[in-house]
């Protein structure tokens, strides 16, 4: 990874928080004080601010005849590291707001992708490309 980036977003609960980012999505942590936690997701800086007032604010666009949450984040991940979470994820109780699957399957363009709430419900994408190199293309026709 060249440049990490870093991300800051509201929880409702730090203990809650930690207990999701560390035991189901399996992050590291780094510093931390009463109002906040750093977490290493995926070599990415994420800070988890406590902040109820600016949690649950919901909107949503459809995108393959899904509601895709707007505000999300997440990583985008090698193809066979996005299948083992995925699984890993399955067997846990994430409650997937949409569960991991295939778009443009066999065709340009081919990524996995899922989308699940943390416990503050701040949504969280995690995808993968079947072809790295497809990550910013702007056609997809082959």
């Amino acid at each position: 990874m060249d440049t990490p980036f870093h991300l800051a977003f509201p929880v409702d609960n730090l203990e809650d928080t930690r207990k999701f980012y560390v035991d189901v999505l399996g992050c590291s942590t780094g510093r931390e004080s009463e109002s906040w936690i750093d977490f290493n997701l995926y070599g990415h800086q994420v800070v988890a601010h406590v902040a109820p007032e600016e949690t649950g604010l919901e909107t949503f666009s459809g995108v393959d005849d899904k509601s895709v949450p707007v505000k999300h984040f997440g990583v985008v991940l090698p193809w066979n590291q996005w299948h083992e979470l995925a699984d890993r994820l399955r067997k846990t109780d994430v409650n997937f707001h949409i569960e991991p699957y295939i778009r443009f399957e066999g065709e340009v363009g081919e990524q996995a992708t899922m989308f699940f709430p943390d416990p503050s419900g701040n949504y969280l994408e995690f995808k993968s490309f079947k072809d790295p190199s497809q990550l910013f293309a702007k056609d997809l026709k082959q």
